[in-house]
């Protein structure tokens, strides 16, 4: 007899647990217990954040496929779609970095080809603790490794992303991943279990005992001693996944497959619930008929395992030769397991017996919703800004450009095969966002990924508006304009009332700066119960856009000496201290205010920088966010052999001004000869403030005042910033 206690051990309340035995009018036995353990998780149900999603912008003029299916698309023309999603793999790589990563790639990958989409590249955004923290050196180097291996092994470049360390995420790390595919617009495919009566083939890796309740766990916070959760964490194989990948599109070619879906997180239990919801259908499975990999395997192991690299469908009963003819051929294994129903129910069979007999709407539409209380988060008061001008100014620029969260990020990405398939036209560290080629009649497409968490932490609504802003805005700088993004909802313990105003209030900041900059959301995740010993970590709404590139590209870099060095958008103010990296690097602290950005604004800069690219008129740009102007313009100046001179700057404040994080602000060069030209333009059109700072000079200084850098002690700074740690 099934009791509350066994109801809590598997992460259902008691309130859930009587919810069960209502809708069921019986208890329910050990297996359909952990059935509706993991549908009913946070992970699968989205019970907390499901009534707040709904207020995300989903829809608009190239959007194909919205939140729902396995990953969204967008029409990028030429009959073409660009398929993408991001998730995270956060509680499993905390526990063991390397698999953890690895098979969030995987998983993030199936996610897209089973749409059909071949995939083509691939982000990350990253978050671990501080870098002196003990457990950092070897979470940063099992994540880094666990994301080259998978990556490189499938051939999909991993072409940019974002890492950052701070002291919230000491005792829970991030890892979020995310993929592009391409197919064509008539040929995607989705996750419905439709024909009453079709046959319900099991495709790829035999299932073991990996990952049982993953899903549960990645809904519950971390406490001492969790590592031990091991056993939790799926393990990967990237070379059986590119197999599959080959098999799938394979099997597609041939109209064979009716409905597919990728067995992910609650595995075969969610993959097939969720292919019956969507058709309003049943699904009865044989266990015994399920490929296997480890002996007296029963159906609660079988149904909850979160074993990787497996598939499952729905096939036309007149093509069904065609499943054993390509996996055979591919050495995987294959099986028919099941048969679509008009029950309503998900059915399944051990050794003869019905062992598992529940409503498909049980599991999915009755699955809890809830309105958590929320209160703000009453932050205590902080410093403010900086007392003094460092001593030796010019020092201070060289150490800054080497601390943690601004140094180069080379030493992750050299270890990401960046360049395989040769479609690569941006590379990290060239620009503010990747650029793929795609084929011939579809427009090439620029990548890129945000989360200012420290902005979101200090005022969750603003800062989700800075997300998005900073992430289109980087496409911007490259000339492409937003398609369509994907978010990847990462948050601490809902239960707490501050935290779910953090959800609340971030999901709103989104939601209105999306439409705002035209930019719908068309899937994500949410991650909940990020938190270790009580300590919740910053609220990280990460967030990354695909757009489709115009007619012209330039980079982040100088392009030649005599250019003149323009910042365009917002105004400075040296009071925009709030969150800074400055701030936090001289005071340790975040302070209190975050400047408050004006999306109108924000609007009217990304357009005018396109429309400056498009016309010829600037020679490279670069977002200014993060260290302020002074780091975006070192990071303009490595790797040129060019320099700057800047006296144009009244400040009597230098290192406010050069540190200050005023949003909205694109740093510019352009020629001598086009300066008229491109501030009417900035001015007059676009009603944006046009800074002239100085000049790009031939000599490899940074040059402003009595302050003087050679840009090889800065670069070599920034280049070994991560040396000691990876």
């Amino acid at each position: 007899m099934i009791t509350i206690e066994d109801a809590k051990s598997h992460g259902l309340s008691e309130s859930e647990f009587q919810n069960i035995l209502e809708i069921l009018g019986r208890s329910p036995n050990l297996t359909e217990l952990g059935v509706f353990s993991v549908m009913w998780s946070e992970h699968c149900s989205y019970k907390t954040s499901r009534i707040h999603l709904s207020k995300l912008p989903t829809t608009g003029p190239h959007v194909l496929i919205g939140p729902g299916e396995n990953a969204g698309a967008v029409d990028i023309g030429g009959g073409k779609a660009a398929v993408f999603k991001m998730e995270s793999h956060n509680h499993p790589s905390f526990i063991e970095p390397f698999q953890g990563a690895a098979t969030g790639v995987g998983g993030i990958m199936r996610d897209v080809f089973t749409m059909g989409a071949r995939p083509i590249a691939s982000l990350n955004s990253l978050r671990f603790g501080e870098k002196e923290h003990k457990k950092t050196k070897h979470l940063v180097n099992g994540v880094v490794g666990g994301i080259a291996h998978y990556g490189n092994c499938m051939g999909v470049p991993t072409v940019g992303g974002e890492v950052y360390f701070d002291p919230s995420y000491n005792g829970n790390i991030l890892v979020n991943v995310f993929t592009l595919g391409m197919c064509k617009t008539d040929e995607i495919f989705k996750g419905v279990a439709e024909g009453v009566g079709n046959p319900v083939y099991y495709v790829g890796s035999g299932t073991g005992r990996d990952g049982i309740h993953g899903a549960t766990m990645a809904s519950e916070t971390f406490e001492e001693g969790d590592e031990e959760k091991r056993p939790t964490v799926q393990v990967g194989d990237p070379f059986r996944e590119k197999l599959l990948l080959e098999a799938c599109l394979e099997l597609m070619a041939t109209g064979a497959i009716i409905g597919i879906q990728d067995m992910g997180a609650a595995g075969l239990t969610s993959s097939s619930v969720e292919m019956a919801d969507r058709a309003g259908n049943g699904l009865k499975i044989d266990i015994d008929a399920v490929p296997k990999r480890e002996e007296r395997m029963t159906a609660y192991e079988v149904l909850l395992s979160e074993s990787q690299e497996r598939m499952l469908m729905v096939i036309d009963p007149e093509k069904a030769s065609e499943v054993g003819r390509v996996f055979d051929k591919w050495e995987l294994e294959w099986a028919r397991i099941g048969v679509v129903t008009d029950s309503g129910h998900l059915e399944v069979m051990e050794k003869g017996e019905l062992v598992c007999n529940l409503p498909i709407d049980a599991l999915t539409s009755a699955a809890p919703k809830y309105d958590r209380p929320s209160k703000p988060f009453n932050h205590p008061q902080r410093v403010e800004s900086v007392k003094n001008v460092p001593t030796d100014l010019a020092q201070f620029l060289v150490d800054f450009m080497g601390s943690p969260n601004l140094c180069s990020r080379k030493n992750i990405y050299s270890q990401f095969d960046f360049m395989v398939r040769t479609n690569t036209l941006k590379t990290p560290g060239a620009a503010d966002a990747a650029i793929i080629r795609t084929e011939v009649g579809s427009s090439d497409l620029a990548l890129a990924v945000d989360c200012p968490s420290r902005k979101v932490y200090l005022d969750p609504r603003e800062g989700a508006k800075h997300t998005v802003a900073e992430c289109t805005r980087n496409l911007a700088c490259v000339n492409a304009k937003p398609l369509g993004a994907t978010d990847c909802l990462n948050f601490g313990d809902p239960t707490k009332p501050e935290i779910m105003w953090q959800l609340i209030e971030a999901i709103e900041g989104m939601a209105e700066a999306c439409r705002i900059l035209e930019t719908p959301i068309v899937g994500g995740n949410v991650s909940l119960y990020n938190a270790s010993d009580d300590v919740d970590i910053y609220p990280t709404p990460g967030f990354a856009a695909v757009g489709a590139m115009g007619g012209r590209s330039i980079s982040m870099h100088v392009q030649q000496a005599g250019d003149e060095i323009i910042l365009i958008g917002r105004e400075t103010n040296t009071d925009d201290l709030g969150a800074s990296e400055y701030l936090w690097v001289r005071e340790k602290s975040i302070g209190n205010r975050l400047p408050k950005i004006d999306l109108s604004e924000e609007k009217r800069l990304q357009d005018c920088v396109r429309e400056l690219i498009d016309e010829e008129l600037i020679e490279s740009a670069h977002d200014c966010s993060e260290g302020g102007i002074a780091v975006a313009l070192f990071e303009k100046l490595f790797t040129t052999g060019l320099g700057c001179s800047l006296s144009n700057i009244s400040e009597p404040r230098l290192d406010t001004f050069l540190f200050c994080e005023t949003p909205s602000r694109i740093l510019i060069s352009i020629p001598h000869e086009a300066l008229v030209e491109t501030k009417i333009l900035v001015q007059e059109k676009y009603g944006l403030s046009f800074e002239h700072l100085g000049c790009v000079s031939p000599s490899p200084k940074f040059k402003l005042g009595d302050v003087c850098v050679e840009i090889a002690r800065a670069e070599k700074a920034w280049r070994d910033g991560l040396a000691a740690l990876i």
